[in-house]
């Protein structure tokens, strides 16, 4: 899987080069052999390289250069026909039959690209899926146990969710959520994770992070949702409980339940306020 990440990382010129080396490759085999063997088969592994890593753009590109390399090859390894216009009739049968499939595997590609996304993101808001979320979260305590580099967790309730919903339906509820996501991500770094847990809960994970730079982060975000929900007249407010970790719990599970639990004791006590604990093991 980390090899396959790393291929899909790279950008679409190294793929429009490996394409054409390859294609270049096949085509010399193509040539050497003669024209007693048809290599327009092989064609397709560049192709479809290209199509899957570098875009259908890039593969539709690598399939016309595939049918003029094997076009080229048949007429200068010897081949004659009887009328001339057959060259140009197979050369059309060849690339017809690489663009099918350079569609074909691109539209795989995007449906793929489409179902990863269902699973790292949340539907409704854009943000971190609870599945990615605490897979992160598992990293980011591997790598405490590695570097002993202090991170802390975030978890929010909207209070009063429910009152938005009955007051001013469902869809008004929504726009609640993503305004929500939206705001908290603009006060995030790009290394910060954002994830919604439940319904009205979200968490978010801030890497390599102490208690002092955790409060000055998490209270302007408190405060810019408060503001943005008065003036939309929303009746809502956030409660939210932090705690930076010295230690690592054993779990993920264990983790997401002590920040849990101090978000409670935030509702238990009025609500609309952040409570901030520090986790020493």
């Amino acid at each position: 899987m980390n090899a396959i990440a790393s291929l899909e990382s790279r950008s679409k010129s190294f793929w429009a080069m490996i394409g054409v080396v390859l294609i270049a490759l096949v085509g010399l085999l193509d040539f050497k052999t003669g024209y007693e063997l048809s290599f327009s088969l092989f064609y397709l592994l560049p192709i479809s390289l290209v199509v899957w890593f570098g875009g259908k753009r890039l593969g539709v590109t690598a399939s016309i250069v595939s049918a003029l390399v094997g076009l080229s090859t048949d007429v200068l390894s010897g081949n004659h026909y009887s009328q001339p216009v057959i060259y140009l009739w197979n050369t059309v049968i060849q690339f017809g039959f690489y663009i099918i499939v350079t569609l074909l595997l691109g539209r795989l590609k995007e449906t793929q690209d489409q179902d990863k996304n269902l699973i790292r993101t949340d539907y409704l808001t854009g943000a971190t899926s609870s599945r990615l979320f605490y897979a992160l979260l598992q990293k980011e305590i591997d790598l405490f146990q590695r570097y002993k580099h202090p991170f802390t967790v975030a978890y929010a309730d909207i209070d009063n969710f429910k009152a938005v919903n009955d007051r001013f339906g469902h869809g008004t509820g929504d726009i609640v959520l993503l305004t929500t996501v939206t705001l908290a991500r603009n006060a995030l770094r790009k290394t910060d994770i954002m994830a919604r847990l439940g319904g009205d809960e979200f968490a978010i994970l801030l890497p390599e992070t102490d208690q002092i730079a955790a409060q000055v982060v998490i209270s302007k975000i408190q405060k810019g949702l408060i503001s943005e929900m008065s003036k939309s007249n929303w009746p809502v407010t956030f409660s939210i409980g932090v705690i930076t970790f010295m230690a690592a719990p054993a779990t993920t599970i264990e983790l997401i339940k002590l920040v849990d639990d101090l978000m409670y004791t935030v509702k238990d006590n009025g609500k609309n306020a952040i409570r901030y604990s520090v986790y020493a093991g």
